[in-house]
């Protein structure tokens, strides 16, 4: 898997053995001697890692970090900070300014590729969803503010048959407003995944009974749990079965003893990213929603009618399908007379109508201006000519006032086609409830005419 990799050190020496490494395994490098470069050629050649030294002269890598996750323009961007400092609290520094792992010097080739390959997965994954998310805002179809989210309420799940060590975890996790469950074998994993949307899931290598990477490959296999960040909790020693964790999906690793500050940073970096792929995802499920329903009536709009009509003359229906063509008579005069927001109330008057006098199961459609489309899959001919005689009386007789005191009276004319189990389309069929249509115009209005034929 390449991918773009910044280099940010101010030794050119560590630099280059970096680079040198990275580019036997294909990996497209840059390189940076300079804090503010660094956040400059991050904001411009936007890399899916970044590698950041912790000491540098000006601008320091703590700093660097800061800036980058505070910038919407490089708040995605995974961070890897590299340090001869050995301290946890200098670590424990690094993750609160948002890195995403932070590595002593010198540095493992084989933990650092492999933390490099699970952060390049995310980064792709979160790519694509920003990628279609500033499509739809170019739009104007999603907002544009992304705040960091806090993490108190968040649900994480803490995997551990130890009890002792598993209360620890618990613990630190509440001490940040998280609120942890607990599950001690395979089994309760399943159960527990299965009901409840957690946002975090901290898995232990030491459990005695079930296999704890048997556990994580199930997580990343099944569909509820594949998204949720997993924090593998192991000690130093287990460093092959860390690897392996890693290699099956984990996020992050946190060293046994476990450092309650830590595991608090550890576990807020993660949610975060959760979150806000969470939000990425909701933004982009919004939009589509946008782009296919009638902002006026919350009716769908006709793409969406013409490939839901697609689908269900591809999937054939027994009774056959009908469709109405609703149009609303004299809608000029009513924009006339009394206004365009006149008009918008009547059209969402009669929308509500519709709605509340078809089945569940049919769809309405805004097809055009003052036109609507009731799409009546399994409805005979006769079926659907009363459900349409029944929608033409109960919008003549509703109540409409344009203005206080002042009522009007609103009707439609339809027309109704019908597939029976004549081989058809889209197309053809919504064309003949056209003709229908205007067949009910043309006799008078306020009428429902059925087509000869779809």
């Amino acid at each position: 898997m390449t991918a773009r990799i910044l280099i940010v050190d101010d030794t050119p020496s560590h630099s280059r053995a970096l680079e040198a490494r990275l580019i036997a395994e294909y990996y497209q490098i840059a390189t940076s001697q300079d804090g503010l470069e660094a956040v400059r050629l991050a904001q411009a050649w936007q890399p899916d890692v970044i590698l950041l030294d912790a000491m540098m002269p000006l601008l320091d890598g703590f700093a660097v970090c800061h800036r980058l996750k505070g910038d919407p323009l490089t708040q995605h961007i995974p961070i890897i900070m590299i340090s001869a400092l050995q301290e946890a609290s200098d670590r424990l520094k690094g993750l609160d300014a948002g890195a995403d792992d932070f590595l002593s010097k010198p540095v493992d080739p084989g933990t650092l590729l492999v933390r490099l390959r699970s952060l390049v997965r995310i980064k792709r994954h979160l790519d694509e969803l920003r990628a279609r998310g500033e499509a739809a805002r170019s739009l104007g179809l999603s907002n544009e503010s992304m705040a960091m989210p806090s993490v108190s309420g968040a649900r994480a799940l803490v995997i551990d048959d130890q009890d002792l060590s598993a209360q620890t975890l618990q613990d630190s996790l509440s001490h940040e407003g998280i609120l942890p469950g607990r599950a001690a074998s395979e089994m309760e994993v399943m159960a527990l995944t299965a009901s409840i949307p957690f946002d975090l899931i901290v898995l232990s290598l030491s459990m005695a009974v079930d296999d704890p990477l048997r556990v994580a490959a199930m997580l990343r296999a099944t569909d509820i749990s594949h998204d949720v960040p997993l924090l593998l909790v192991s000690s130093q020693a287990d460093r092959a079965r860390v690897l392996r964790g890693f290699d099956l999906g984990a996020n992050d690793w946190l060293a046994l003893p476990v450092v309650d500050a830590e595991l608090r940073a550890r576990a807020r970096n993660l949610i975060r990213r959760k979150f806000y792929q969470d939000r990425l995802r909701a933004d982009l499920g919004s939009a589509l929603e946008m782009a296919l329903t009638d902002p006026l009536t919350g009716f769908y709009n006709q793409r969406y009618l013409m490939r839901h009509l697609r689908g269900l003359l591809a999937g054939g229906s027994p009774n056959g399908i009908a469709v109405m063509m609703v149009d609303v008579d004299h809608f000029k005069s009513i924009n006339d007379r009394f206004g365009h927001s006149a008009g918008d109330m009547a059209l969402k008057t009669i929308a509500d109508t519709l709605r509340n006098r078809t089945r569940v199961f049919d769809s309405i459609a805004r097809y055009g201006g003052e036109e609507f489309v009731v799409v009546m899959p399994g409805a005979g001919a006769a079926d659907a000519m009363s459900a349409a005689e029944r929608l033409r009386t109960s919008i003549e007789t509703m109540n409409f006032s344009p203005e206080p005191g002042i009522k009007a009276q609103l009707t439609v004319s339809i027309g109704v086609s019908y597939t029976g189990s004549q081989s058809t389309t889209p197309e053809l069929l919504l064309q003949s409830a056209d003709q229908a249509m205007y067949l009910a115009k043309r006799s008078g209005r306020n009428r429902v005419e059925m087509a000869a034929s779809a």
